[in-house]
């Protein structure tokens, strides 16, 4: 890497410059729409020459991925985060804790949630991959169920199910609940799950 005389680098690394146009082309995306947004204001937002844009990606559909990858990482941080909240052996308060950041995570990151998931043509090979948060919650909820906190035949075949009420339920939900709505959603949630797994609706 070439540096200035005061020593400041001349370019940045890979990753940040990567993650530069990322944003850049979120922010567009979010704002004016994909199809409206071009390769030429992404790299423009994101304050390199065109040729750097194509040294990361090819085309716009693979920003798209890109976010859409990004997007999952920080999701299943967020749920880990409140799950590792508690001790180990709290099973039901981390499995509390998971459906309220899923519910609310959602919520925050819903506009964007939207762009990469629903924007995005499904591939054939996309319809057939693991969703990591769907695996994620498997872990959660097989771990429980071999600690005797509840009971759980198929770990996955539940996991799946609890997904499927959790996303069901937030897009039922209205564009921006305030906070006492949120509030009564987590709980209602929560319950519906825990019922999923033989335990008492929350309290």
């Amino acid at each position: 890497m070439r540096s200035t005389a005061t020593g400041q680098p001349r370019t940045k690394p890979a990753e940040i410059r990567r993650e530069e146009l990322m944003d850049a082309a979120q922010a567009l995306f979010l704002g004016k729409g994909f199809t409206e947004t071009s390769v030429d204001e992404i790299v423009k937002g994101a304050g390199v020459a065109k040729g750097t844009y194509y040294v990361y990606f090819k085309t716009k559909d693979d920003v798209l991925a890109a976010l859409r990858e990004r997007f999952v990482a920080r999701f299943l941080e967020r749920l880990q985060t409140a799950a590792d909240g508690h001790p180990p052996s709290d099973w039901i308060a981390r499995f509390d804790r998971w459906i309220d950041a899923a519910v609310n995570t959602y919520l925050d990151e819903r506009a964007l949630h939207d762009l990469v998931f629903h924007q995005m043509r499904p591939t054939h090979d996309r319809l057939h991959q693991a969703n990591p948060v769907v695996r994620d919650l498997e872990g959660l909820i097989a771990q429980g169920a071999q600690a005797g906190a509840w009971t759980a035949d198929n770990a996955h075949l539940v996991a799946v199910m609890v997904f499927s009420a959790v996303h069901g339920a937030i897009d039922d939900a209205g564009e921006s609940p305030g906070p006492s709505d949120r509030k009564r959603l987590v709980h209602a949630v929560q319950s519906f799950c825990r019922m999923g797994i033989g335990l008492p609706p929350a309290g």
